[in-house]
């Protein structure tokens, strides 16, 4: 079986520490080969970001850039149309091949959602689902409800299963506590407080080079 490749969506607007400590926890506890950053253009399940697309992509390109295993997926970020999940997975599982296990990684606050997302169990056909055990959102299968906790109770299993299959399995994993948003951090911006050691500096210089969320306001 291949190696497999881990796939962090978002809107990354923008991306900060918590993001990196969650793909490189993820590599190392599910013993990923990579990490697909996969920014979105128009989110299908949220508002529209305030930074415009390119600013976007070039703060995770500085963020990522000191780590080889993590790279850049750029295809959804110009779709013309809003972007769901599941036609990433099928857009990756085409290019990819039917045996690579494709491994989505996400919060213990999405999983709790994830029923709400388009064809949501069409997701386990394409991928993986690795859940990362967030501040305030801890992964408890009690609080899962329905169909969703009907999938859980027959999909749960551990990292190590991953590898066994190209999808299919939800698997928790631990990640270092860290209380980071970027709505957050562009509060602290639009208010002129610095949000400093919150992401990388290269990413603070790039924002303060752009002058982006100054007043909460898009740049497109």
């Amino acid at each position: 079986m291949t190696a497999a490749i881990g796939l962090l969506g978002g809107t990354f607007d923008p991306v900060h520490f918590a993001h990196l400590r969650l793909a490189e926890e993820a590599l190392e506890r599910l013993a990923l080969a990579s990490v697909r950053w996969i920014p979105s253009g128009q989110p299908g399940h949220r508002g529209a970001p305030v930074a415009a697309v390119g600013h976007r992509l070039a703060m995770v390109e500085l963020a990522i850039a000191d780590e080889p295993r993590f790279m850049l997926d750029a295809a959804d970020a110009f779709s013309p149309v809003p972007t769901f999940t599941v036609n990433t997975l099928t857009r990756l599982r085409a290019a990819l091949g039917a045996e690579v296990p494709l491994v989505l990684i996400v919060g213990a606050d999405q999983l709790l959602a994830l029923d709400s997302w388009r064809e949501w169990r069409r997701l386990f056909d394409l991928a993986h689902v690795a859940v990362a055990r967030r501040p305030r959102f801890e992964l408890q299968s009690d609080a899962l409800t329905g169909d969703l906790a009907l999938e859980y109770s027959r999909r749960a299993g551990t990292p190590a299963d991953i590898a066994t299959a190209p999808a299919g399995r939800i698997a928790a994993f631990g990640m270092t506590p860290l209380d980071i948003s970027a709505s957050a951090i562009r509060t602290d911006i639009a208010a002129g407080r610095s949000p400093r050691y919150l992401l990388p500096d290269v990413v603070l210089d790039y924002i303060a080079a752009q002058q982006l969320y100054s007043k909460e306001t898009s740049s497109r």
